[in-house]
């Protein structure tokens, strides 16, 4: 993985604060949200997590000047949050690991991902962290429901990852895997990084789903609105990560095959 520097004025402390949500000891929350040039929603975004008082890691992955500024921007004007700058674009899952592993270290117990581009509900963010605060050992991962201007092609694509996901841990727990809207409990990611290294683009998202659900890691499932601005910036690159979503399943096909029978004998156990 990349080496990275901290680029920020003010940062978080190292012991983590209290959690707003009630009903919750123990359970210390962050927000990670990993950036690429998403200079002109990123604000938004930050503005609309306030409410829940978190601090909060954004991961700038190689942006550009501009978006720097931005980040800079708000790096003096909101103390919970922590730029972390890499200093090279490694791709979204090389920017989530960054910030999951940035909160491991300042003791959090949960982290929050969000993506940068405002196409989260963020309002949802307190249904994902109190669904996480009751089940701290569970994945919570976002379910999307999309509007009608959701990009078909998209929308097909999500169906053929799903049937492969189901394929691959022989169960329909996971309803969507695609999301960048969850909740980490960073405890089961830290096992399985220790053990793994994980793919660093969009194939991220999809497979530390998959490994927490081989792991025995209890999914829950939240349905969230999530809505694509045509105009909007999208890293999605159909060739390339086509072909390593492609190269991704038949990897976990591959080591599943080789993991049936644990799997089998968990089911009948």
């Amino acid at each position: 993985m990349p080496s990275s520097t901290k680029s920020h004025r003010v940062a978080l402390s190292s012991t983590p604060p209290r959690s707003p949500l009630p009903g919750s000891p123990g359970f210390h929350p962050c927000v990670v949200i990993p950036i690429y040039n998403h200079k002109d929603t990123i604000t938004q975004v930050v503005d609309a997590l306030e409410g829940l008082d978190l601090p909060c890691f954004i991961v700038d992955d190689g942006s550009d000047s501009a978006t720097k500024q931005v980040l800079s921007e708000i790096n003096l004007e909101k103390q919970q949050v922590e730029v972390i700058t890499r200093r090279a674009n490694g791709g979204k899952g090389a920017a989530v690991i960054t910030g999951l592993l940035a909160a491991l270290a300042k003791g959090f117990t949960h982290a929050l991902q969000v993506d940068a581009d405002g196409q989260h509900q963020i309002s949802d963010a307190r249904i994902f962290l109190e669904r996480s605060a009751s089940a701290p050992d569970a994945l919570v991962l976002g379910r999307p429901t999309f509007a009608e201007n959701a990009p078909q092609v998209r929308v097909y694509g999500r169906r053929i990852t799903h049937f492969f996901v189901w394929l691959e841990t022989l169960s329909l727990e996971i309803k969507d895997t695609l999301c960048g809207f969850r909740v980490y409990p960073l405890s089961a990611f830290k096992a399985i990084t220790d053990k793994t290294r994980l793919r660093e683009h969009m194939d991220f998202d999809p497979e530390i789903a998959v490994r927490m659900h081989w792991a025995g890691v209890p999914i829950l499932n939240i349905d969230t609105p999530v809505q694509y601005d045509q105009q909007g910036l999208s890293h999605f690159d159909f060739k390339r990560d086509n072909l390593r979503m492609i190269s991704l399943h038949t990897q976990l096909l591959l080591e599943m095959v080789v993991r049936l029978p644990s799997i089998l004998l968990r089911r009948v156990g």
